[in-house]
C-alpha cells in the first residue's frame, strides 16, 4: 500500500500508534539529551552555567520558532495536498519549504552574532551569568542553518507517511550529543562550550541525515532543483499555517525572558536556575505528548483533506486519550522524587535543591490536563485553521500565563511566579475545550451532509 495512501485507509488506532511511537521516542531521546546536557553543565561546571543556559533559551526558541513557521506550516499543506491525491503540489511546497528554511536561518545568525551581548543582557543575563550564556549561544547562533534545516525537514518526512526514518534523524543527534557531552566537558575541560559543539555536532549530523533521505531516491516526494525557487503564492500559504506554532514558539522567547528577569528580581541566580531545571523536566514529561501530536497530524491532515470527517475525530480523541495517560505518569513522578530529580543537575547546591523541589511541585500542579490542551490546540493546526490554532496555542503562554507572572509576584513574590503556571494551564484547557467542543459538532454536521450527499 501506498505509504500515504495508507492514512485514508488503515485502522486509525493503528496508524497512530505506528505514526506516533516512532515520534514519542524521538522527542523523548531528544529531551533526555537536553536534560543530559544541563545535568552534565550543572555538575561539570555549576548552578551559574545551568542560569546561563537558561537565559540564552529564549534566543534558541527563536531559532525553533522560524524553522517551525517554515517547517510545519509547510508539512501542515503537505499532508493534505498528498490527501488530494496533488503530488506535483506537495513537491513543489517541499522545495520552497527548505529554501526558505536556509535562508531565513542565514539572516538569524548574522543578526544574532552582531547583537548577542545585548541581547543576553536583555534577556535577564547577570554580570555572573553573562560569560557562560554568551559562551554557548556564540556557538549555536553560528550554526543555525544546521538547526533548520534538521528539524525542519525531519517534518517533511513524517509528511509523506515514513515515521521511523524521521525518528532516526532524531536518534542520531540525541545519542551522538549524550556521548559528546561527557566527553567536551569532563575530559577536554571546556564547559559550556563543549556542550555547545555536542549538541552542534549532533545537529550536523542528524541535518546530513535528512538530506541524504530526499537526495537518495528513498523519498516519496522528490526534492528538485526547480522547486527551490520561492513562489510567492506558495510562501504566503506556508507563513500562514505555519503562523500558530511560529507564534507559539515565540510566545516561548518572550514568555522565557520575562520569567528569566521576574525570578532574577524575585530570587536572583539560583532562582533562574531551578527554574532552568523545572522547564528541562517539563520538556522531557511534554515531548511524548508533542511526539503524539506529529504522529496524528498527517492522520488527520490526509483525512481532512480526503472528506473522511469520521476518521478525523477517531484520531484525536486516540491523541488526547494517549497524550493525558502519558502526562499523568509524568505528574506523579514529579509527586513521589521531586528531590531527587532536581538533584541530578547539582547534587551539591542544597539551595537549588530546596527551590528546585518545591517549584517543581507547584508549577507542575494541574500537569494531567496539559496533553489534552496541546493535543486540542494542535488539532486546528492539522486541518489548516491557524487562526483558532494560535489563539489556543498563546492562550496558555502568552494570554495568561505572560499577565499572571507579572502581576502575582507583586502579592506574592518568588511563589506568584509559582502560582502563574497552573492557573495559566487550568485556563488554557477551559478555552481549548470550548472551541473544540463546538469545532466536533461543526464535524459531526459536515461528515451527516457528506452521507447524505452520498446516499
Amino acid at each position: 500500500m501506498d505509504r500515504s495512501k495508507q492514512l485514508g485507509e488503515e485502522k486509525i488506532s493503528t496508524l497512530l500508534t505506528r505514526f506516533s511511537i516512532p515520534a514519542i521516542v524521538g522527542m523523548i531521546v531528544n529531551a533526555v539529551y537536553n536534560v543530559v546536557d544541563r545535568i552534565f553543565i550543572g555538575n561539570g561546571v555549576g548552578s551559574l552555567a545551568i542560569a546561563g543556559i537558561t537565559i540564552g533559551f529564549p534566543i534558541m526558541l527563536v531559532i525553533m520558532a522560524f524553522a517551525m513557521l517554515i517547517g510545519i506550516g509547510a508539512t501542515s499543506l503537505i499532508s493534505i495536498k498528498l490527501g488530494e491525491q496533488n503530488k506535483e503540489e506537495a513537491e513543489l511546497i517541499l522545495g520552497n519549504g527548505t529554501s526558505l528554511l536556509v535562508l531565513i536561518s542565514l539572516a538569524i545568525s548574522l543578526v544574532g552574532l552582531v547583537f548577542i551581548t545585548p541581547l543576553l543582557k536583555a534577556f535577564g543575563a547577570s554580570e555572573a551569568v553573562l560569560p557562560y550564556a554568551r559562551d554557548y549561544m556564540v556557538i549555536i547562533m553560528a550554526t543555525t542553518a544546521i538547526t533548520s534545516v534538521g528539524f525542519g525537514m525531519n517534518n517533511f518526512i513524517r509528511a509523506e507517511g515514513n515515521p521511523k526514518i524521521a525518528m532516526l534523524t532524531m536518534l542520531i543527534g540525541a545519542i551522538t550529543n549524550i556521548i559528546l557531552d561527557p566527553i567536551f566537558i569532563f575530559v577536554f575541560g571546556w564547559g559550556v562550550k563543549g556542550a555547545a559543539w555536542a549538541t552542534v555536532i549532533a545537529r550536523t549530523l542528524s541535518a546530513a541525515w535528512v538530506l541524504y533521505y530526499f537526495l537518495s531516491g528513498q523519498s516519496v516526494l522528490k526534492l528538485h532543483l526547480k522547486n527551490l525557487k520561492p513562489r510567492l503564492p506558495i510562501v504566503k500559504m506556508i507563513v500562514t499555517i505555519g503562523a500558530a506554532p511560529f507564534a507559539m514558539q515565540l510566545a516561548s522567547s518572550v514568555l522565557n525572558t520575562i520569567l528569566n528577569r521576574t525570578l532574577t528580581h524575585y530570587g536572583g541566580d539560583i532562582a533562574v536556575a531551578a527554574m532552568g531545571v523545572i522547564m528541562s523536566l517539563m520538556t522531557l514529561l511534554v515531548m511524548p505528548v508533542i511526539g503524539i501530536n506529529q504522529g496524528a497530524q498527517p492522520i488527520i491532515g490526509y483525512n481532512y483533506g480526503a472528506q473522511n470527517y469520521d476518521r478525523v475525530k477517531k484520531a484525536l480523541k486516540l491523541a488526547i486519550a494517549a497524550a493525558t495517560a502519558i502526562v499523568t505518569v509524568g505528574f506523579v513522578i514529579t509527586r513521589l522524587y521531586p528531590e531527587e530529580l532536581v538533584a541530578l543537575f547539582n547534587s551539591g547546591d542544597q539551595e537549588l535543591i530546596a527551590l528546585g523541589s518545591r517549584a517543581l511541585q507547584t508549577f507542575m500542579l494541574f500537569l494531567p490536563i496539559i496533553g489534552f490542551q496541546i493535543v486540542g490546540a494542535n488539532y486546528f493546526q492539522a486541518v489548516g485553521k491557524p487562526k483558532a490554532a494560535m489563539f489556543l496555542t498563546l492562550s496558555r503562554q502568552v494570554i495568561l500565563l505572560i499577565p499572571l507572572i507579572l502581576i502575582l509576584p507583586r502579592f506574592y513574590g518568588l511563589n506568584g511566579i509559582l502560582y502563574a503556571g497552573p492557573a495559566a494551564d487550568l485556563g488554557s484547557a477551559i478555552l481549548t475545550g470550548i472551541w473544540l467542543y463546538l469545532e466536533l459538532r461543526n464535524l459531526t454536521d459536515k461528515h451527516e451532509k457528506l452521507a447524505l450527499e452520498q446516499s
